[in-house]
């Protein structure tokens, strides 16, 4: 139910995750680049990366980047809640490179449909 979340708590929880996963990942999110090529693969991965993923528990880094990849999902939908009950969201550097770039990424495919 919206407007009863503690969205703060959320935004840190997910960020603390976020910057987590980068650094297994060896992201630097101020590399506009980097990050925005990570969020493009964020939104174009497969059933398939995350069944491999699955079935090889000791691929840290793609275990890591499958996790980032679902984090940023959770974000994405966190921000859209809310935008929804009428304030803006978002954490510190590694949320906001990140969901920059997400939110890019996305507004781009719209425009190509």
């Amino acid at each position: 139910m919206a407007g009863f979340e503690n969205y703060a708590e959320e935004i840190r929880e997910i960020e603390l995750e976020i910057e987590r996963k980068g650094i297994v990942l060896g992201i630097d999110w101020t590399d506009d680049v980097q990050v925005r090529a990570l969020a493009k693969e964020a939104l174009d991965q497969s059933a398939a990366e995350i069944k491999l993923a699955a079935s090889s528990p000791f691929d840290r880094k793609l275990m890591a980047k499958v996790d980032l990849f679902g984090l940023a999902g959770i974000m994405l939908k966190t921000m859209e809640e809310c935008a929804g009950v009428g304030f803006e969201c978002h954490g510190g550097p590694a949320w906001k490179a990140f969901g920059k770039a997400l939110w890019a990424e996305v507004e781009l495919r719209k425009c190509n449909r």
